[in-house]
Order: C-alpha cells, then sequence, then structure tokens
C-alpha cells in the first residue's frame, strides 16, 4: 500500500552498530562538541542575562534585551543544525518573530521580542549545557581508552539525552507554533498551484481558442474580400469558420469545464461527477452519498477535481486493461471522503513527481490525505480524505 504521507520516523535513532560505523562516530563528535559549544552558549546566556538585566533600569536596558533573545534564537538555530547533521534529529523551525512594521510598531514588536517563549527556552538550553557539556565530553574521552567495549552503548544513551533536549527545549513552542509553520508551508504550495494553473489557463487559451478565433477573424476577412467576385468561393469559406466557431466554442466550455464547472455549482457533487464519469472512456458506477448540506464551495471544488484528474489516469492507461471504475463520495464525521478505484493493472505511485503527487500536495494544503493502493496486476483504489466545511 503506498501512500501520500510518508512520515519519516526522523526521531527514532538507528540501532547501536560496531563502534567504527559512520553513526556511532557522529553521535561521539556531537557530545566531543558538546563542552566547546556549551561554554560559549553559556557564557553568552550568563553576560546577557546578567547584562541586560542590570541595564533594565535604564532606557538601553529592554531594547538590548530583545537584541539579545534575537541573538538567542540565531544559537538555537545553530544547535538545531548541528543536532540534525551529527544526531539525525529533525527539530521543527519555530515561526520567525514579526518586524516592527507587522507588530504594528516598535513598542508591541519590543514586548513581542521579550516575551518570545522559544528565545527564552533556548536561554534555558544554553545555561544546562556546560555541566551536560562536561560530563559527556569526560566520558567520550575516557571511554576512548579504557571503555572501548561498551563505548558504543554508553555514547547512545548520551546521544539519546541529547536528542530529548533537543526535542524539549529548542522545538516550536506548542503546537499551535508547528501548525502555523505547517500552514506556512502549505501556503506555498497552494500558490504554486495557482500559479501553475494560471499558466495552463493562459498556455490553453493561447494555444487554443485564441488561435482558432485569429483564423477565423483571417477566414471571414477573406470571404468578405471574395464575397463579390467569387461568391461560392466566399459561401465555403463561410462555412469553414462556422466550423471553427464551434471548435472554439467547444474548446472555451472545456476550459470554463475545468476551472469551475456551472453544473458543480447549480446541481452539486452528484451531478458533476456524473458528468465527469460520462467523458471516462471506461464504464464508471458513480455513488454520491450526502444527504445533508452541500460542503463548502472550496472543498467541494476540490473534490470534483480530485475525482476528475484520477479519471482522466483510468481514461490514460485504459489500455493496460482497465475495464471499469468506480467513484464512492460520502461524509463521516467532519472529513468527506472520496474513493476511485478501477481494476487496471496497478503498480500507480504517488511520489517522483507524477500526477497522484500532484493532488497529495494539493489535497495536504487543506489538511487533506491521499491514500493509494496500487499492487501489480490487481487494479488501482485511490481514498482522498477533506475536511467537512459547511456553507456559510
Amino acid at each position: 500500500m503506498t501512500t501520500s504521507h510518508v512520515i519519516p520516523d526522523n526521531d527514532r535513532p538507528p540501532p547501536v552498530r560496531a563502534v567504527f560505523s559512520a553513526v556511532t562516530w557522529k553521535e561521539i563528535a556531537f557530545l566531543v562538541s558538546n563542552l566547546p559549544v556549551a561554554i560559549v552558549g553559556f557564557v553568552y546566556a550568563v553576560v546577557m542575562v546578567a547584562g541586560t538585566g542590570g541595564l533594565s533600569v535604564t532606557a538601553v536596558g529592554i531594547p538590548l534585551l530583545a537584541c539579545g533573545l534575537y541573538l538567542s534564537r540565531q544559537l538555537g538555530r545553530l544547535d538545531r543544525a548541528r543536532a540534525r547533521w551529527l544526531l539525525g534529529v529533525r527539530v521543527d523551525e519555530p515561526t520567525p518573530l514579526p518586524g516592527p512594521k507587522r507588530a504594528g510598531g516598535f513598542f508591541p514588536w519590543l514586548w513581542t521580542s521579550i516575551k518570545d517563549p522559544v528565545a527564552w527556552r533556548t536561554v534555558l538550553y544554553q545555561l544546562i549545557r556546560l555541566p551536560w557539556g562536561v560530563l559527556t565530553f569526560t566520558v567520550v574521552l575516557a571511554g576512548l581508552f579504557v571503555l572501548w567495549p561498551v563505548l558504543p552503548y554508553l555514547v547512545r544513551l548520551m546521544a539519546n539525552a541529547d536528542r530529548a533536549m533537543a526535542r524539549g527545549l529548542l522545538s516550536p513552542s506548542d503546537d499551535l507554533e508547528r501548525r502555523i509553520a505547517e500552514l506556512e508551508s502549505d501556503r506555498g504550495v497552494v500558490v504554486d498551484t495557482a500559479a501553475a494553473d494560471l499558466r495552463r489557463i493562459e498556455r490553453d487559451l493561447h494555444d487554443g481558442a485564441q488561435a482558432r478565433l485569429v483564423a477565423l477573424a483571417m477566414g471571414l476577412g477573406l470571404a468578405k474580400e471574395k464575397l463579390l467576385e467569387d461568391p461560392e468561393g466566399a459561401a465555403a469559406m463561410v462555412d469553414e469558420a462556422h466550423g471553427e466557431v464551434k471548435l472554439a466554442l467547444q474548446e472555451l466550455r472545456d476550459l470554463a469545464r475545468g476551472i469551475h464547472p456551472a453544473v458543480l455549482t447549480d446541481r452539486g457533487l452528484d451531478a458533476a461527477l456524473s458528468s465527469v464519469a460520462a467523458r471516462c472512456v471506461v464504464p464508471v458506477k458513480v455513488a454520491v452519498d450526502l444527504p445533508e448540506a452541500r460542503p463548502a464551495e472550496a472543498i467541494e471544488g476540490i473534490a470534483y477535481f480530485v475525482v476528475s484528474e484520477l479519471l482522466q489516469n483510468v481514461s490514460k492507461h485504459a489500455g493496460a486493461g482497465a475495464r471499469g471504475a468506480s467513484v464512492e463520495v460520502w461524509r463521516a464525521g467532519q472529513r468527506l471522503l472520496i474513493r476511485v478505484s478501477d481494476d487496471g493493472r496497478g503498480g500507480a505511485v504517488a511520489s517522483g513527481g507524477s500526477g497522484l503527487a500532484g493532488l497529495a500536495e494539493r489535497l495536504d494544503a487543506v489538511d487533506g490525505v491521499l491514500v493509494v493502493d496500487s499492487p501489480e496486476g490487481v487494479g488501482t483504489v485511490v481514498t482522498a480524505e477533506l475536511p467537512w466545511r459547511g456553507r456559510g
């Protein structure tokens, strides 16, 4: 079973191996470097807190504290990079603080910087690292000479403690911070998708309907010139232009249907998906079980787009053995579920820049999920989940 949401278990360390393995040597390098890094961080944290604390009674103390906390954030970023490189633990980057303009002025920005929980937890991290750095440096150095047989196990134990400290003190402050980071990433996907759609529409208009309309205008111009000299030839040209008009109108209808079909707006998913299924080259059974109110227009549009893309894939690969397909749509709690299945050859994957990967990104941008089950020679079942949002 292939899913679009493959979450690597980055926080789980690999099993203990021989001392000469690359993983163990990276952990040793991290533990030995703890001491010099901890000394720098400890000195900075003490000087920053003591210095700005003493100056807090003056006008420059509070701005200096804000600047010091900002630099603490940068030290935290370096510590996260070191843990990611040597320990293989990935800690999400916290949301950047807004600048004075976005914060509403200098004093609101100053207050936001002073109470920044990410910076204060980084300061705490720097303060407790000094005794821990002394311990790890001493144990590893002694182990390299007298505790060689058990050194990999000691190193793994201390490295796991470092992993826990990094995740606990250097991660975003709470679930809200993590959610903000996810939404910022999803926003980039939405922007890229919208830009790609605009480019596709522009290309289709330029290469399709626009080219036909230009040819139509030229043909009508020639027919006008021949109207008196060669009426029969002009009539033939007008007939040809009439055919071009029909083709241009059909292309414009197809383009409008691809953006947002009128049947979806007027009659909902059931009728719109039945219309899509009718254009598939293999028979498609459609079952839409939504007895309650319709979902929000954005969710309805994404559901239509997903089914349309999946049925296009079925049509594209119909020559590989697909004889039929089915579309099921229903609501389960606060989720809208879609299942599209066919009896083709299978082997579809949602990775490597495929169309399914693009669908997975679109769904992820709205808290959706795409799951692909496509064993070779059996067929393909694609299940999509979308959040249910009612119409306001």
